[in-house]
Order: structure tokens, then sequence, then C-alpha cells
């Protein structure tokens, strides 16, 4: 597990850079949190180090339910929210795309149930208050263990935060 605080939404963003830096094809990111709480801001940071030329069209899909950005890899970026359950999403055959070519970045994730795949990491985003956010990130599975062990090492190395504007907790 990972904590971090970030005290702005440029930090929650660069802190989606890096963590799309070490993501791969078939990689699934399960994004949960209340609304606002940064969940399209960090997906804009990995969506800008995966397909930077899309990084500008990143925003919440709440209505189209899936936006794909085009890179290498593919990033689908999917928003469950107005969805009842995983019933709704098997209907709409979203399902062999989590376990593809692509990255899949998924918003309320906890609509998935039992489509939720095995290995996965799980960004949980807290508000603190003004801009500030706790984001807790956990893995299940190799390559989602591998992916979070690296993040670690990755963000005291490049120390992509400054003192204002977030830190490892």
């Amino acid at each position: 597990m990972l904590q971090i605080t970030t005290g702005s939404s440029l930090a929650t963003e660069r802190l989606g850079a890096c963590i799309g830096s070490l993501l791969h094809p078939g990689c699934f990111v399960a994004l949960q949190g209340d609304l606002g709480g940064g969940k399209t801001c960090l997906t804009r940071g990995i969506v800008a180090s995966l397909a930077p030329q899309s990084a500008h069209l990143v925003a919440s899909p709440t209505y189209a339910i899936m936006n794909c950005y085009p890179g290498d890899p593919p990033v689908y970026h999917f928003d469950f929210y107005r969805l009842a359950g995983d019933n709704d999403i098997a209907e709409l055959g979203f399902e062999d795309l989590f376990y593809g070519v692509g990255v899949c970045i998924v918003e309320w994730s906890e609509r998935l149930n039992e489509l939720l795949p095995v290995d996965l990491l799980t960004i949980l985003f807290e508000y603190l208050g003004g801009d500030r956010r706790m984001i807790t990130i956990t893995s299940s599975g190799e390559k989602s263990d591998d992916i979070l062990e690296q993040l670690h090492g990755e963000l005291q190395i490049k120390n992509i935060f400054d003192q204002t504007d977030g830190y490892l907790v």
C-alpha cells in the first residue's frame, strides 16, 4: 500500500503521469472516491504519459461511459457512475477491453462487482479539504504488485512534489 497526499490538481496530475509511465497493455486501474475527488485529474496525468497527444481531451466520460485515447498502448477511460452494476456493464460489452491490448482506467470501479479483474491497481481518493486529497494505492496480483513497488521507488527518486503540493505519507 502507498499513501500520498496531494495539495493541488497539478500534483495529482504529476502523480498520474508517474503511474502512467509504469503501465503497460493489460493493466487495469480501478479508481474510487467521491465526486470531485480527483479521479479524472489523475487520469489526465496517466493519459499525458501514455497518449500525450490526447491529454488535453481528458474529461470525465460520465455521459459517454467510455473514452478511448489512442497511444501505444491505447488508454480506455471508463466512468460507470450512471450504471447500476455489473449487469449493465456486461450488457455493454466493455469486459473484452479489460483484458485487451490497452490500459483500462475505470472511475466508479466498485460498480463492476464480479467483473473486476483479479490483478489491478486500486486508487482511493479521499477529500481532505481545500485542494488536498489523500490518495491510497493498493495492488492485487503479480503485475500490479510490481507496478506498485516500482511506483514507490520512482516517487522516492523523482521527488515529483514540492513541499506545498504533495508528499508521501
